[in-house]
């Protein structure tokens, strides 16, 4: 399950050292740069809910070895895509096989550690290969680079799945079907709508160029998540129970992990960029640039699970927001008195602070919903990150180019001093929404609850799940 977890962290980040040899190569337009990149978090954050749902109903094994599959398959398609539109194709059924794997892999997870300590630890752990892979895509990316063509930042994903698919028999527990659970494709689907809107709708924003495709994206945006809603009001069995947020604990782990998604995203990608285009870093020295980031957040990830019943939500997830913050302010010193070192320490920063709060953010979310539910809450977690993924992408690099295109007129070539100055502005909107989320969480976790609301719950003696629940739930610190 690790395996394929590192898998997806590393395909959303992977193509952030890339990306300048891939327009180049395959000739590739604002547009199509932007898709090559949001095509993935769009499908996997899409499909999420639909895909964690389908898990409760035929077993999450089961998906994860189909997500496993469909991910081997696109890799190959990516690596050898003739164009840049038959690489955000590929890239799209990429989100698709990872949509399938993740809330698999969380929710394989809470089924085979039923110890609320046990549990917390093994989601640290889980948040930390997830932060990893993320973290190590850039370093990934540029080292093929060096060495091989762009195809081969894809081609790297089809021995390890193959190395996962022939571990799985061993190593996952057992496939446990809920066959009387429902699964409503159509909610999906609005949901991908819905986000499609608001990518675009956030793209020609900033650009300013057709009224018409800003008013269309806006429609989609408005028509995809309205009628979501309301399916889920009328289905027995919704993909998502909007009840779950009135919980604190719940609502402050979905903040958290999107929030934090969207610091950590931005930063890594517009650092990789601006060093290797202003600074004349190769993909690698740049990509080696953000794994200082990676190493502190593997640490501080799984500490942060195996220390929850003794810290608590707060002190990690507020006090690693207020270490990303500071990270951010050292980045934005670092480059305005063009010194590496500070921008080195605060990758770091971000990297520890982020670790710390994914590491129980995760807990917080899973652990505030029913085990029959599992499924759903795994989904909302993902979702919750690479949702903050994908507006991270689509936000952070609307900004630097609307910034970048007010300094210098479109006849010019590349002005350095120009993008110094449209990364720095967004280095500050990023730390600024890392302020944000330290006050937000400061209040969502007020009391510093150790536990959540069903950390203690017990397993009902019906293997399906059954609605009717007798199960015995002691409410620690949520909002029920």
């Amino acid at each position: 399950m690790s395996l394929g977890l590192f898998l997806v962290g590393v395909d959303n980040s992977v193509l952030y050292t890339a990306l300048p040899t891939l327009r180049a190569e395959l000739d590739a337009s604002e547009l199509e740069a932007l898709w090559i990149i949001n095509a993935y978090p769009l499908v996997l954050a899409g499909f999420l809910l639909g895909t964690g749902t389908l898990g409760d109903k035929i077993g999450h094994r089961r998906m994860f070895t189909a997500g496993l599959v469909i991910f081997g398959v696109a890799s190959l398609a990516a690596a050898f895509a003739p164009s840049a539109w038959a690489l955000v194709a590929a890239r799209a059924l990429l989100g698709l096989g990872a949509a399938t794997m993740m809330p698999a892999t969380l929710a394989l997870v809470r089924q085979t550690f039923r110890d609320p300590k046990e549990l917390s630890t093994a989601i640290g752990v889980w948040a930390s290969v997830a932060l990893l892979g993320a973290a190590a895509g850039p370093v990934i990316g540029g080292a093929l680079l060096e060495h091989f063509w762009w195809g081969s930042v894809f081609l790297i994903n089809v021995p390890v799945v193959l190395v996962s698919l022939i571990a799985l028999p061993a190593l996952a527990p057992p496939n446990e079907p809920h066959p009387d659970k429902h699964w409503d494709f159509a909610s999906s689907l609005y949901a991908l709508v819905a986000m499609f809107g608001l990518v675009m709708f956030i793209k020609e924003l900033s650009a300013g160029r057709s009224p018409v495709v800003l008013a269309l994206s806006a429609a989609a945006l408005a028509i995809g998540a309205t009628v979501f809603v309301l399916r889920q009001r009328r289905l027995t069995e919704p993909l998502l129970t909007f009840d779950v947020f009135r919980d604190r604990l719940f609502t402050g782990g979905v903040l958290t992990a999107g929030l934090g998604m969207f610091v950590l995203a931005g930063a890594e990608l517009l650092t990789t960029q601006r060093f290797q285009l202003s600074a004349g870093f190769s993909p690698l020295e740049a990509g080696l640039l953000t794994a200082a980031g990676a190493l502190a957040s593997f640490p501080t990830s799984i500490a942060g699970g195996a220390l929850l019943h003794r810290l608590g939500f707060r002190t990690l997830i507020t006090g690693g927001f207020t270490v990303v913050a500071l990270g951010g302010a050292a980045v934005y010193a670092g480059v305005a008195g063009d010194t590496l070192w500070p921008v080195i320490a605060g990758m770091v920063g971000v990297g520890a602070g982020t670790g710390a709060a994914f590491g129980v953010a995760s807990t917080a979310i899973v652990g505030s919903a029913p085990r029959h539910r599992a499924g759903m809450a795994a989904a909302v977690e993902e979702v919750s990150y690479e949702f903050g993924t994908l507006l991270s992408v689509t936000v952070a690099g609307s900004l630097i180019t609307m910034f970048y295109a007010r300094q210098v007129s479109d006849s010019e070539s590349f002005d350095a001093s120009a993008y110094d100055a449209s990364y720095l502005a967004v280095m500050a909107v990023l730390t600024a929404v890392a302020v944000l989320a330290a006050a937000l969480t400061a209040i969502l976790f007020r009391g510093n609850p150790k536990e959540t609301s069903y950390a203690h719950e017990q397993e009902d003696a019906d293997p399906a799940g059954d609605r009717g629940d007798r199960r015995k739930v002691r409410a620690v610190g949520g909002d029920l």
